[in-house]
Formats: structure tokens, sequence, C-alpha cells
């Protein structure tokens, strides 16, 4: 592959597998796409799919894979801890090699006006590509959520999609597609059953209520270990640095008689980032990624 663009869908299905298979199989054994990773989470009732590929084979990808999402997705019977507003929720294109943060945006564009035409689902265009600034920003788009986006997009002056038809599908929802610069998913576990802590740790770190200016963040219940969870988009990790968020969830939980458990990374994240916490936890003087072992390697 020559010029390589990344591209991280969210889709509202994390409990049926099988379904789950099924829109995986849009990107496996396609010439110049390569399906690198994907994660489910039953709580969240969400899957994380990250995919990379050449610009054209990667889009028609993921036009197809948004056609089988709206056929087996039924977002009326769709119940989870995370926010959603559609069966494939969010469409991020990211530029990784030898790629623009404009031939990212062209993708998002030519991927929602193609999965449009064909099957009906509207798409606004997000962050980098958004049209209008109170697009920008993923929660304002999804605020309402799939059961109060057909009320919500009635106000056509604000809430016209950018392509596709003027109200939700209705079983597929809405879809927010666009271009950005790579983002880790990382959530923080708590070990307690009290999802109000977990709220009130993530007001203090998210960036809308006065917290770090990269970070959104939301507190969930993860029901099947019986614990709350601080649910995390780091946008900018070399401006908001996770080990910088880490440590300032365990500070505001010991206020309330809390511990951290433990944590995760949904999908994949630059090696940059773990670096950056080794480097901060060990105390590092001056540490170059061209230390790494492996890094070396690859060079020659």
């Amino acid at each position: 592959m020559n010029k390589i663009i990344e591209c991280v869908p969210n889709f509202s299905e994390g409990r049926d597998l099988k379904k789950l298979e099924q829109i995986l199989d849009c990107f496996r054994g396609k010439e110049g796409v390569k399906l690198l990773d994907y994660s489910s989470d039953q709580d969240h009732n969400r899957s994380v799919v990250t995919v990379i590929g050449e610009p054209d084979a990667l889009r028609d990808a993921m036009v197809e894979a948004i056609g089988k999402a709206v056929e087996l997705i039924d977002m009326t019977k769709h119940q989870g801890q995370h926010p959603r507003m559609g069966c494939v929720d969010v469409v991020p294109f990211i530029p990784i090699r030898n790629a623009t943060v404009e031939d990212a945006d062209r993708m998002a564009k030519e991927t929602a006006a193609a999965a449009a035409e064909r099957f009906g689902q509207p798409f606004f265009l997000y962050e980098k590509s958004a049209t209008a600034p109170h697009r920008e920003n993923l929660a304002e788009i999804r605020r309402g959520q799939f059961e109060g986006m057909a009320e919500k997009m009635l106000d056509q002056e604000k809430w016209k999609p950018d392509f596709g038809p003027a109200t939700i599908h209705p079983t597929g929802g809405v879809t927010a597609i666009g271009a950005r610069m790579p983002l880790i998913a990382y959530n923080i576990n708590l070990d307690t059953d009290n999802l109000e802590i977990a709220n009130k740790i993530a007001k203090a770190i998210r960036h809308i209520s006065g917290g770090f200016r990269y970070c959104k963040a939301l507190g969930v219940m993860l029901e099947d270990r019986g614990i709350a969870q601080v649910s995390m988009n780091l946008t900018d990790y070399t401006k908001t640095p996770v080990y910088r968020v880490f440590e300032t969830v365990k500070m505001e939980a010991h206020r309330y008689g809390v511990n951290v458990l433990d944590s995760e990374v949904v999908g994949l994240v630059p090696q940059e980032a773990l670096i950056d916490c080794a480097s901060y936890y060990l105390q590092f003087g001056d540490f170059r990624n061209t230390q790494v072992l492996e890094n070396r390697l690859l060079e020659d």
C-alpha cells in the first residue's frame, strides 16, 4: 500500500457476534484493505473496528459494511450503556501514511454520499469535515441519541443531514462521518458500583465541563462486573497524555474513597502514547523512540 488511510467505525452491536462477523466480512479478503483489530463490549453493546487501506478500496469496503449494518441492526431494539444514534454510530477516517487530512475528508464525503444513496442512511459530517461549528463535536451531534434524533432533526436549519434523507432511517438511525487525527479510546475501571462517582470524575476531567482540553468522558456501568467505569476518548494524546488523565482519575477517585481497579485501551493505540507513559512512570530524563529495539529493526 502506498497511500494509507485508517478507518475506525463504531457499530451499535456488541452482543450478537454472528451479526458482527457478517459486518466484518465486508473488510476481509478485499484487495487494498486490511482488518487490523476489532473489540466488542456487551455492556456498551458496541463494537469498535480498526481497518486500514488504500483510499478507493477502503471507501468501497466501508460503504458495503454500512449497508450490512443497516440490514442487520435495528436501533428500535438497541440498548446499551454507551451513547449512540445509529447502527453505524460514527465513521472516522484518519490519515496514516502518504495521506493528508484532506484525503481523509474526501473519503468521508464520498463514503457518505454513496451509502446515503444506496441505503437511505443520513450522515452528518463532523470533526475536520464539519460544515458548521456546532457539528464539529460528536457529542453535540449525538445529543438526544437515537430516541430523540427524529424530533431534533425537525430543526432543519441546524440539523439537516449533509447527506441522505432529512430524517432518521427508521431502524438505522443516523451516522456521523468525517476526517480526524488519531484518537485513543481509553477506559478506567473503579472498585465501586456507584455510577454517580464515575459521573462526577468524568465531569471533572472532560473538556466541556472544565477538564482537559482533549478529553471526552462519561461514567458507565459494567453490569457483568458490577463496577463503574470512566469511559474516555482522548482526541489529541500529544496534548492530553494518557498518564496525566490516569493520575487525575486516581486523585479524583480518592476523594470518594474509591480506587482504580484497572484500565483498558479499546482498539489500537499509537506507540508514542505508550512511550510517553513509560517515560513518565520510569522518570526517563531523555528517551527517544529510536531507543525502542523494534523501531531500530524496522529502520534497518
